[in-house]
């Protein structure tokens, strides 16, 4: 094992780590770090992204369930529409993009550049979120759902579905908020809930990977072991760390690591 992999699974800890802190952002590091450290192509990062986070997320689910901290019905409601696009992207558009979108020019924008560029985009996005975030709802009510309620719900899982699909992302970035200012959850059952859906919907989105992707099974199943003891840590941390604090370091970390994709792919 050389030093670029050692780095790697250190990276599988921090995955871990990040899901068990703030209920998502876990796959914002699991990407770039099978592709640029262990030299995995876009389209297999993002088919191991979904079984690492969807693993990871499932045994932080196990606990919360244990704790009763989930709320279950705003979760199917919400993981019902994103479980069935993010399978559909998996299992029919992303074997069938091809090899090159388009060209212009010398430049050709390749399924894999399109890709990596996308995940830098959500990643832009997902850091400016967390860093400009106020969502700190401790205590408050839980909205009773109503039509309005559900198609939102329904609409939000839809496209949070399709670029889990696309980039192997879970979306906790955008699930958390949404469930907050949605269904005005508590933030802490609100993370539970979110770790639950995303659970779900990546392992579930990863099968659709089963047919076109080759596994191998004996990394995938290391390094999400690793993630899974980087998760345990991280819910422990969860009771002494400001989440406040910790999404706002996270979302410029997260910033910067896109910049640095962009550059990467790009120049």
């Amino acid at each position: 094992m050389d030093f670029i992999e050692i780095v790697g699974y250190i990276g599988a800890l921090i995955v871990g780590l990040v899901l068990g802190l703030i209920g998502g952002g876990g796959s914002i590091l699991t990407v770039p770090i099978l592709v640029y450290f262990l030299g995995f192509s876009p389209i297999i990062a993002t088919g191991y992204s979904l079984f690492i986070v969807g693993s990871t997320a499932l045994v932080g689910t196990v606990r919360n369930i244990r704790k009763k901290t989930i709320d279950f019905k705003t979760a199917i409601i919400f993981a019902i529409p994103s479980i069935l696009t993010v399978f559909t992207v998996r299992s029919l558009v992303i074997p069938n993009l091809p090899e090159v979108l388009f060209s212009i020019g010398n430049f050709q924008l390749t399924n894999s550049l399109f890709i990596m560029l996308l995940f830098a985009i959500i990643m832009l996005l997902a850091g400016w979120s967390m860093i400009k975030s106020k969502v700190v709802n401790k205590e408050g009510v839980v909205t009773k759902l109503d039509n309005t309620h559900y198609f939102a719900i329904g609409t939000q899982a839809i496209g949070i579905g399709a670029l889990a699909g696309l980039v192997g992302a879970g979306g906790g970035f955008l699930i958390v908020p949404a469930l907050v200012l949605l269904v005005k959850l508590p933030i802490k059952k609100a993370i539970s809930t979110s770790l639950f859906i995303i659970a779900i919907q990546s392992l579930i989105g990863f099968l659709g990977d089963l047919k076109t992707l080759t596994i191998d099974w004996r990394f995938l199943i290391t390094f999400t072991v690793i993630s899974i003891v980087g998760i345990f840590i991280g819910l422990a941390l969860s009771k002494k760390i400001s989440p406040k604090k910790l999404k706002r370091g996270f979302g410029y970390f997260t910033i910067v690591m896109a910049i640095y994709i962009i550059f990467k792919e790009l120049f």
